[in-house]
């Protein structure tokens, strides 16, 4: 029997290669199945501030990680965030090799396995904020509580903006059609979707600026009350006998600062503003100090700025080396009780407010207490007292003056802001952190050759 050869028609072999087309499409290995690199991390990460390593999923599911990338793009901060396996490889510098790939100046933490670490460039987090932080979760053993507590308190504390790309970001899923989407919808809404978002991030910058006052209304609020109780304390009548004009005047003047003090904070609308509050207050604490003087026939004091460790403490009486933990010797002016203290070994009475984190000298506890700095050490003395604290860190980034104004000093500022497009233009000593023989410490340069007591 002869045997019929079928020939198939052209819509048939034209279904075939499509069901072929499909079946490889959908078989085939996806950028998320493969074999994870450093490369494509950064890539994810550039697109959306949460990466989770499929072979990681166990640790935070797609629906926590799109969780914690809302809060973080919300908070239109410049944090990534990584969770990986126990077995990446290539730990020991993969800190700074992430932030090379990535490109993007911020705060980078990473969850290898149930270790974690972090890194940040001193423009968006100083080293020992960075420390302190990844110290406050070690220990938590569930990925999203370690996770979000840790994002919580970074980013009260971090400075930068995110970067543009996360704003047309498809969430880091990777399908060009998402994408698309997104385009086409952009360019539909026109200037209507450019206008929401710049109200969106005008918002958003109004919102910190009052979370912001809010922290500085009680610190200001306690140092006019003090003042206010000084003044009441005072054992002085204009009509007393040995009254002079001068005395009357400084008097005068004590009060007029008291009453400008209460008026200035009455009307303080931006963080900002509250520098020429406690400018009034200092002034105030000076006329006091100068009307002490001639009612004890002293020679009068010499106009010096109020004591570093609490401006409450009055004028500074001379200068004293102090060294800051985890900082270097810098020489600080000191009230009189404060510089026995520090003579004697002890520690001075430093002025602490309350944090996320609990009660901490003010130097130490974000960018809001910048503005209350500055109307009390104003004539460019305020960076050399504050430099390697948080806040110097902090109010040397260029960032810093668009939210807290400026005129403080010279901070050194410059180079890239948070969010910035700066390629592998930082310091890897920012990023120096790594497993150093397993162990995931460092925090982005711990000290010890990376390693933070004793890591994990």
């Amino acid at each position: 029997m002869k045997s019929v050869r079928r020939t198939r028609s052209l819509p048939g072999l034209l279904a075939a290669l499509v069901v072929a087309a499909l079946t490889f499409l959908l078989t085939a290995p996806t950028p998320a199945s493969a074999a994870t690199s450093v490369s494509t991390i950064a890539e994810a990460l550039r697109e959306s501030p949460v990466y989770v390593d499929p072979a990681a999923s166990g640790q935070l599911s797609s629906g926590e990680a799109d969780v914690l990338a809302k809060q973080i793009k919300d908070a239109d901060k410049p944090l990534f965030v990584a969770v990986l396996p126990a077995d990446f490889p290539n730990t020991d510098t993969l800190l700074q090799n992430l932030r090379t790939a990535t490109g993007v100046t911020g705060l980078y933490a990473v969850r290898v396995g149930d270790r974690f670490n972090a890194g940040a460039d001193g423009a968006v987090l100083p080293r020992d904020a960075v420390r302190n932080l990844v110290t406050s979760v070690q220990g938590e053993t569930d990925a999203k509580t370690q996770l979000d507590d840790f994002t919580d308190r970074a980013l009260a504390n971090m400075g930068g903006s995110a970067p543009a790309g996360w704003d047309s970001s498809s969430g880091g899923d990777g399908v060009p059609t998402a994408a698309l989407i997104t385009t086409g919808a952009v360019l539909a809404a026109g200037g209507a979707g450019a206008y929401a978002l710049v109200r969106r991030n005008r918002r958003r910058h109004e919102e910190e600026q009052r979370a912001a006052l809010e922290k500085l209304r009680v610190v200001v609020d306690e140092d006019i009350t003090a003042f206010g109780e000084e003044l009441d304390r005072l054992d002085f009548h204009p009509s007393e006998p040995g009254a002079t004009d001068a005395m009357r005047e400084d008097y005068e003047h004590a009060l007029d600062a008291y009453d400008q003090a209460k008026r200035l904070m009455a009307g303080v609308r931006k963080p900002e503003e509250v520098r020429a509050v406690t400018q009034a207050l200092d002034d105030g604490r000076f006329s006091l100090a100068k009307l002490a003087a001639r009612r004890e026939s002293r020679p009068l004091p010499e106009r010096r700025p109020p004591c570093f460790f609490d401006p409450r403490h009055g004028p500074s009486v001379t200068d004293a080396t102090w060294t800051p933990p985890s900082g270097e010797p810098r020489e600080v002016p000191v009230c009189a009780a404060d510089a026995t203290r520090l003579s004697d070994g002890r520690d001075p009475v430093m002025r602490e407010v309350d944090t996320a984190d609990g009660r901490r000298p003010y130097w130490d506890a974000g960018p809001a207490y910048g503005p209350w700095a500055g109307g009390y050490f104003g004539g460019g003395i305020l960076p050399g007292l504050l430099i390697g604290t948080m806040l110097g860190s902090m109010m040397s980034a260029p960032a810093y003056a668009a939210d807290y104004g400026s005129g403080y000093g010279d901070f050194g500022g410059g180079g890239y802001e948070g969010g910035d497009i700066s390629g592998a233009d930082f310091n890897t000593d920012d990023f120096s952190g790594g497993f150093g023989g397993g162990d995931f410490g460092g925090g982005g340069d711990f000290g010890g050759g990376g390693d933070f007591g004793g890591g994990f």
